[in-house]
């Protein structure tokens, strides 16, 4: 099966001297949710630059349904679209407008464009706000304005940093189905967030950047079978003795009525309920102190900064 991007022994560095990538091996299936993964300056965003043309290569190539985006420039950008962290849009000119002009970069007649400004600002609820400038409209509104404005091309692949970033749940549980649905459609989506649920929510695969190298590439599912622990938040309907261990596990205390117990993969969270129950300890409420990707995540950093 033909990848959507395929990125080969990718290299970068900047005119300061500094390297932002160091053979950089990716691939991402067509028809994917891919989740990209990575501190703050790992190296995402200059690889997201990399694939839309933005940043030039130092080395190594980047194709895009097999074809080099530096021999074919045009077929890239006809198939990509681009949804930035930061907003970028004219302040001075109705929604609508913007996405008319848009089209018209990729030859796209005023009719047709209409058209499909029409459909998309009906699917992500922007309809009653086409002839407001950007400055009259909220936030979250900018941020589904920009999906749509990078969708008016009908492009092969999506690709989206931290689409949700400053969105309120709502909004944010709204634009995961719209994801989903342009995905069933054969779009490609390639997804940067720093909201980890939401790779655990919406991706089967991903790839995890640190100082530059990939340090993971896999699906969710390996991914989930590196897990070596998992601590969770307990509630219980008595006080715990201080220094109370189950199976030489600590329970830490963070109030009278809640603690902490984090558990090794092999280890059921059903026995160690049963356990407290045998010394008269009742378990109101259990959650997962953070999402599993989350855990895997800053072992796996670890991990790489000690190495």
């Amino acid at each position: 099966m033909e990848n959507a991007i395929d990125i080969i022994n990718l290299n970068k560095v900047y005119k300061n001297k500094v390297r932002a990538l160091e053979n950089i091996n990716l691939s991402v299936k067509k028809g994917d949710i891919f989740a990209f993964l990575g501190p703050n300056g790992a190296g995402k965003s200059t690889v997201i630059g990399i694939i839309s043309s933005l940043v030039t290569i130092t080395a190594g190539n980047v194709s895009v349904f097999g074809k080099n985006i530096q021999t074919n420039p045009e077929f890239a950008k006809k198939n990509i679209g681009l949804v930035p962290q930061e907003f970028n849009l004219n302040q001075f000119i109705s929604i609508e407008e913007t996405m008319i002009n848009t089209a018209g970069y990729f030859g796209i007649t005023r009719d047709i464009a209409y058209e499909r400004t029409e459909k998309l600002f009906h699917q992500l609820g922007l309809w009653e706000k086409r002839k407001n400038t950007p400055r009259e409209i909220s936030g979250g509104m900018k941020r589904r304005l920009m999906i749509a404005r990078a969708l008016i091309h009908k492009p092969n692949i999506l690709i989206l940093d931290e689409p949700t970033a400053g969105v309120d749940t709502e909004l944010r549980l709204y634009m995961w189905e719209f994801l989903k649905e342009i995905n069933s459609y054969g779009v490609s989506i390639i997804l940067t967030t720093h909201y980890l649920e939401e790779a655990e929510r919406l991706c089967k695969n991903l790839a995890i950047i640190h100082k530059g190298t990939i340090i993971q590439h896999s699906s969710m599912e390996k991914v989930f079978e590196k897990r070596r622990s998992h601590t969770y938040i307990l509630k219980t309907s008595e006080p715990i003795n201080e220094g109370t261990t189950i199976n030489g596990l600590a329970l830490i205390k963070t109030d009278k009525h809640t603690y902490e117990i984090t558990i090794s993969n092999g280890v059921s969270v059903t026995d160690i309920i049963e356990k407290l129950k045998l010394i008269n300890i009742n378990v109101v409420s259990m959650s997962s102190k953070r999402n599993i990707l989350e855990e895997l995540f800053i072992e796996l950093t670890k991990e790489k900064t000690q190495s």
